[in-house]
């Protein structure tokens, strides 16, 4: 069974998790995994050895039929996250989200808009602008052997569930690396006023050994990179801290685009809590969308009306306990993808070490 920082005796704030302490907690919301994992030994491009996958998000079945409001934030742009300037200009997410590696981006793309294709069929005119976003995993994998595939995003398409979110070294989780331990996917939920929830899913592959923070304990100070190794060590001229950080919010707390910004703004806060200072080398990119409207518009190149939607929001009276859910569940979901993530060794035998739970409850307790 996966341990999870709670596990250890670490909790972030004071709002109560969701049942799953996901971002599955949300209603309609669905994650699946596929992880690429072949090969040992030196590296050969175009054949590995490979540590990589792909991660599939769902804010609601079939989001096309029924768009989400969203809001995107950027603490630093070294990354990338298609399909945001339709989300800018629109406020809505139209699609499934994919997670992935660097190089696997234009993939998992085609690939999303390939299944959409065989969902809608052809007797109507429309267009997909998928969101895949990234971080990148070639200190462990062979990323411009580019071995991910249309079949593996169908693979974590069809793994698609509620509950239960695996972590660690899942999925597109799988040769990520954070603050120099294994890292990977991490998630983490809050209930807001027995109300909303807000749910938080990271693919964590950020961070500085020496800057980690857990509740502002001062952990990566106590576990430095002379006594734990860093996989950074083993690779020339890599800059510490490159890398990036994904963060998908979920909420079903009804708002509206602006407000969706608003709370992926406050994910930012999470990253800077547990160390991570968006480093020039890492794309840290936030995402965050709202289930709490139902009846916009499906997407097609003809508008299908009506023309007035009623739209519901939550007041600013209110919104302040969704910004301390988004920091809380953000933060605990970071600490989880290294928590859950066992020590995995990749090409040329470089190795990305667990974080330790003992040593984790030791530097934590001081």
């Amino acid at each position: 069974m996966t341990v999870r920082s709670r596990d250890l005796g670490i909790v972030i704030g004071g709002l109560p998790t969701g049942r799953h302490n996901a971002i599955t907690d949300v209603p309609g919301v669905r994650v699946g995994h596929h992880a690429v994992h072949t090969g040992d030994g030196p590296l050969v491009v175009g054949e590995g050895p490979v540590r990589t996958g792909v991660t599939v998000v769902e804010p609601r079945p079939q989001v096309w039929r029924s768009p989400v409001f969203a809001g995107f934030h950027r603490l630093n742009g070294n990354g990338e996250m298609t399909g945001l300037p339709w989300i800018r200009e629109n406020g809505q997410l139209t699609t499934a989200i994919g997670l992935t590696n660097t190089h696997s981006v234009g993939v998992v793309r085609d690939a999303i808009v390939a299944r959409l294709h065989r969902e809608r069929g052809d007797d109507e005119l429309y267009f997909h602008l998928p969101v895949v976003a990234e971080t990148y995993d070639g200190i462990l994998s062979d990323i411009n052997g580019q071995h991910v595939t249309a079949a593996h995003v169908d693979a974590a398409f069809d793994a698609l569930s509620g509950g239960p979110v695996a972590e660690g070294s899942a999925g597109s989780g799988t040769g990520m690396i954070c603050h120099e331990f294994k890292g990977g996917i991490g998630t983490s939920s809050r209930v807001v006023g027995d109300t909303y929830t807000v749910g938080v899913l990271v693919q964590a592959n950020h961070g500085r050994r020496g800057r980690l923070r857990v509740n502002g304990v001062p952990v990566g100070e106590r576990i430095p990179t002379d006594d734990v190794p860093s996989p950074f060590d083993a690779v020339v001229r890599a800059a510490r801290g490159s890398g990036s950080i994904i963060v998908l919010i979920a909420t079903d707390a009804p708002l509206l685009p602006h407000q969706c910004e608003r709370l992926a703004q406050r994910g930012a806060l999470a990253i800077g809590r547990t160390g991570g200072s968006g480093e020039n080398g890492s794309g840290d990119l936030l995402l965050a969308f709202s289930t709490g409207n139902e009846g916009l518009p499906r997407v097609g190149l003809v508008e299908p009306g009506p023309d007035e939607v009623d739209l519901r929001m939550v007041s600013n009276a209110v919104i302040n306990g969704l910004f301390d859910a988004v920091i809380d569940a953000t933060e605990e979901a970071i600490l989880n993808a290294m928590v859950a993530a066992p020590t995995a060794v990749g090409r040329d035998g470089i190795t990305a070490h667990a974080l330790d739970h003992d040593r984790l409850r030791e530097a934590y307790a001081g």
